[in-house]
């Protein structure tokens, strides 16, 4: 990424979701282990694996051929006949460590902590557990996903936020804390002769948007653009 950039960001998103979700899992029963998620032919085990072995490839820096759909298969694969416990100690380790990594990097890497993120997200909605795609990190996801979505070339959007009240929203406190929550926010690229899109939405439904999960249900208005224009993942 070349704009300026907050690249403590990513750590301190790692750093809240490990917070947030590890807890939930190491409570979790073995069985719902093996439940669908929102990726394709993926179970919440697999995901998770799949989280997991990511950030040790960023942490150990083997990055090269990592994240393509061959490599990650393969990750999972490698971690077929581990236990749970030890995919969640791995997990833990790595986003504990990663976004120290990231913070070091050149801003690319930004993007796989917010689909870390991402990927909890997809692990409570298969789950039927509450606060998914929002939540603690938010903030930073928020951020994270305004520079992802011009360095990723998607067509502006003036979104306007509703969270009913879970995450309150106020005007940004000062232009140095990125990570301010807002109630509008800016995703995108200007484009010759089109003027921005518009979306009214909550902050759940927008990250399905840009990350091309299900919006079965949602509530949203989309004006300007088509969703296919919006996901940063793919």
């Amino acid at each position: 990424m070349t704009e300026t950039r907050d690249p403590w960001l990513p750590h301190r998103l790692l750093l809240a979701e490990r917070d947030a979700l590890l807890p939930l899992l190491r409570r979790t029963a073995g069985g719902e282990y093996e439940r669908r998620t929102a990726c394709p032919g993926w179970t919440v085990r697999e995901v998770l694996a799949h989280c997991s072995a990511a950030l040790l490839r960023i942490v150990e820096g083997r990055l090269e051929g990592a994240f393509t759909p061959e490599a990650n298969a393969a990750d999972v694969r490698e971690r077929r006949d581990w236990s749970v416990s030890r995919i969640l100690d791995e997990l833990e380790e790595g986003f504990t460590e990663a976004g120290k990594v990231i913070a070091a990097s050149d801003g690319d890497l930004d993007v796989i902590a917010l689909g870390e993120w991402v990927h909890a997200g997809d692990v409570r909605d298969a789950l039927g557990r509450p606060g998914a795609y929002e939540g603690p990190g938010a903030a930073e996801a928020l951020a994270i996903l305004a520079v992802a979505s011009r360095v990723r070339s998607t067509p502006r959007v003036e979104a306007v936020l509703g969270g009913g009240g879970r995450l309150p929203f106020p005007e940004p406190r000062s232009p140095a804390s990125p990570a301010s929550p807002a109630r509008r926010l800016s995703l995108g690229n200007l484009e010759d002769g089109r003027p921005p899109a518009r979306l009214e939405t909550d902050v759940p439904t927008l990250i399905r948007l840009y990350s091309g999960r299900p919006v079965v249900g949602a509530r949203y208005v989309l004006d300007g653009a088509v969703e296919s224009e919006l996901v940063i993942y793919g």
